[in-house]
This record gives structure tokens, sequence and C-alpha cells, in this order.
């Protein structure tokens, strides 16, 4: 596992996340960046409210993500790629669960640690297999639970988003095709945590400068023939006011007496 592999887990798992949220049908009650106020309380103020999960600032949320999960599902000692499938499962459904899912699908025995055999095993399986294995095993578990209909959707999204991220990170390290940027998809209610691309917002400032706010959306957005076709009728217009000014301007001066 490496430094940037931690990054790219930790981001992806705050934009599935998402902002504040308070969902009836959520167990874990007033939840910000993916942080319930039960684990706000234990890692950071004990008599939290939910106002305070709501301000929480999100370097808070990736202290809470690299104690609680990362370092606890020890995924500095976890295959690229299965690193990150392993986190965001925790994450979603608890790290109880996850050693014994992993422990089953690596065929050993089912402890529910994440143990040093566990994690041997790990790493003597194919990752891109292994990450195949617990996605289908997590979509299985989710269709189960009695919210999927409320959350179903959203979940099912995830999962898919998560495999596919997973498997590319997985094939850095052997050579093959480099990681694709897959927007994450936020649960129901949640927002998307906003995103480092310099190199988008760069042409968002660029477009920005020389267009205005639609020319901004259109650089952030794609193409947006809409808006092209606007400003070419634009220019066409004001170039057929120029010219019956200039006929009127020259028929003016024209008539005009000597």
């Amino acid at each position: 596992m490496s430094a940037d592999c931690y990054a790219e887990s930790i981001r992806r798992v705050l934009a599935s996340e998402g902002g504040y949220v308070n969902h009836p049908a959520d167990p874990g009650g007033p939840t910000n960046f993916g942080i319930t106020i039960a684990d706000y309380r234990r890692y950071v103020k004990s008599d939290a409210t939910a106002a305070d999960v709501r301000t929480m600032k999100v370097e808070e949320a990736k202290a809470i993500y690299r104690e609680k999960y990362w370092r606890a599902m020890r995924c500095d000692d976890l295959p690229a790629g299965v690193d990150y499938c392993v986190v965001d499962y925790a994450v979603n459904s608890g790290t109880g669960r996850v050693p014994k899912v992993l422990q089953r699908v690596l065929g050993i025995s089912v402890t529910g640690r994440m143990d040093d055999a566990t994690v041997a095993a790990s790493g003597d399986r194919e990752a891109r297999a292994l990450i195949q294995s617990i996605c289908d095993e997590r979509l299985r578990f989710l269709q189960g639970l009695k919210t999927w209909a409320v959350f179903g959707k959203g979940w099912s999204k995830r999962v898919g988003e998560v495999r596919s991220a997973a498997l590319a990170l997985a094939d850095r390290p052997a050579g093959r095709a480099p990681l694709r940027e897959t927007p994450a998809t936020p649960a129901p209610g949640k927002g998307v945590v906003p995103v480092n691309d310099t190199a988008r917002r760069s042409t968002v400032v660029g477009a920005l400068a020389s267009g205005g706010i639609a020319a901004q959306q259109s650089a952030v957005n794609g193409p947006d023939w809409v808006l092209i076709a606007v400003i070419v009728f634009a220019a066409l217009a004001i170039a057929g006011g120029a010219l019956v000014f200039w006929r009127w301007h020259q028929k003016r001066r024209q008539e005009a007496p000597a």
C-alpha cells in the first residue's frame, strides 16, 4: 500500500459519504462525512450534539477514518485496491463484519479479527479476484437488509463504483491501465464532498474570465451545444446590427446638403 493509495481511498470514502444528514431510516442518527454522532462523541467530543456534528471539520472526519477504520482493518498491510475495498465496506457496514467476510472469501478460519493470518492470506491471493469476491458478498448482504428499499439504489451504485475503483488501484502496481476517475455516488440525502482537482479548477477559472457563469458551467460539465448555438446567434445578430447601422450612416451622409 502506498500513501497515494491511502489518500485516494479516503478521498473516495468521503465523496461517497457526503455531508450532513439525519435520515429517519438511518440508525446512525446525525451524521456528517459518514461519521455518526456516536463516533464523534467517542473520538472528538464526549457530549457532542447534532449541531456539533453538522459543523464537524473534514480533518476531524479524516482522523476518525484513519483510526477507526483504516488502522483497525490493517489497510496499510493489504494489497492495493483490496485496502480501499475493505475500508469502504467497513465504513458502510461496520468493522465487525468485514474481517469475517474477508476470511470467508479467503477460505480460512473465521475469527472475526484482522490478524496476521488474514493479512498474509490476502497478500497471497490475486488482488482482482479478491476484490470481486468481496464486492459480490457485500452486495448480497445489502440486498438482504430491511432498509434495501430505501437505500438500495444508492448502495448498489456505490458497490459498483467501489469495485471499479478498487480494481483500477490494484492494476497500478501491475503496470496495467491507470486509475480512471469515477465520480462517487453519495448515499440518499448526502451531498458530495468537493474533490481537489487542480486541472478542473484552472479550467473553470479560465472559462469565468472569458465568458462568465454560463461559460464556467460549460467548462465544468463538458460541451454545451445549446450555449454554443446561443453565442453564435448573438454574434450574428451583433454583426447584422452593425451592418444595418453602417448602411444607415452612409445613406445619411449621401443625403446631407453639401
